[in-house]
């Protein structure tokens, strides 16, 4: 990394709980690349006063997580049709003081859908209804999945959710299974009142052929681990969090990395 200087240009991430996880990715691409940037990671005391920082300061990109994506939708001055869609943001890109919002979430649940065998006849559970639910539930539709559930406890925003992309609505899993299950809560998530948690109790899991879990850090969640454990095929949220933090470098850059570039970056991500 380069001696920070007056020409470094600045990449951040708002969290309510932020990871190493974008700042340790991003910033060994600049240096592979010999960019002259420096990406860092924050947990905002007050959203609007942040966006505002952005636009002011020239912070050239800004990735949003959890629980943000929906509420700086107001802050932006123009929505990517890949945010619009599904109302859900967690890429700013500032052009000269112009705010604009993309969703990288749903391309990387959409490529992980496409490269793993994930038959679009199989059942769905998503457990969830936030920001990476909105992603999640429309990347399935889109790949053409019919048989889909979401699970939240919040019947307006969880019936909402499942009723703009044509799929069910339940309050609670009361033990249903499916083909695929899909947790898109912070159960499990280092750092989180239930980071120990399992997101899908143990019958699910076994009747299950596929258990996909977007929590990212740690990268092997307690639900990750028990399917693993039962011998199911998995998808995790480190691979979410590798492809739409690739996506955001691209955006932020203009510059798309060689795959081995992306690799090296993706270990040394991981091995913090």
């Amino acid at each position: 990394m380069p001696i920070l200087n007056k020409d470094m240009t600045l990449c951040i991430s708002l969290s309510a709980r932020p990871s190493n996880n974008g700042t340790r990715f991003h910033n060994h691409l600049y240096e592979q690349l010999e960019l002259n940037w420096i990406y860092k990671a924050f947990a905002p005391t007050n959203l609007e006063q942040a966006i505002a920082g952005v636009r002011g300061l020239g912070i050239r990109g800004c990735a949003i997580s959890m629980p943000y994506k929906e509420d700086v939708i107001a802050l932006v001055d123009e929505m990517d049709p890949s945010a619009k869609a599904i109302d859900s943001v967690n890429t700013i890109v500032n052009t000269d003081g112009h705010l604009k919002a993309y969703n990288t979430d749903y391309t990387a649940i959409e490529q992980l859908l496409a490269t793993n065998p994930v038959p679009t006849g199989y059942s769905v559970l998503v457990q969830g209804a936030g920001g990476m639910a909105k992603a999640t539930v429309a990347a399935l539709r889109d790949a053409g999945f019919t048989d889909v559930t979401v699970i939240a406890r919040n019947e307006a925003t969880g019936r909402a959710l499942a009723e703009q992309y044509g799929f069910r609505w339940r309050a609670a899993l009361d033990g249903g299974t499916a083909d695929v299950i899909i947790n898109v809560t912070p159960v499990g998530m280092a750092g989180g009142a239930e980071s120990d948690a399992l997101s899908f109790p143990a019958e699910a899991i076994d009747a299950a052929r596929l258990v996909f879990d977007v929590v990212a850090l740690p990268a092997e969640t307690p639900l990750i681990r028990a399917a693993r454990a039962a011998g199911k095929p998995v998808i995790t949220g480190a691979e979410v969090a590798t492809i739409q933090a690739l996506e955001q470098f691209v955006l932020y850059t203009g510059v798309r990395p060689s795959p081995g570039q992306v690799r090296a970056a993706e270990e040394f991500m991981r091995a913090q």
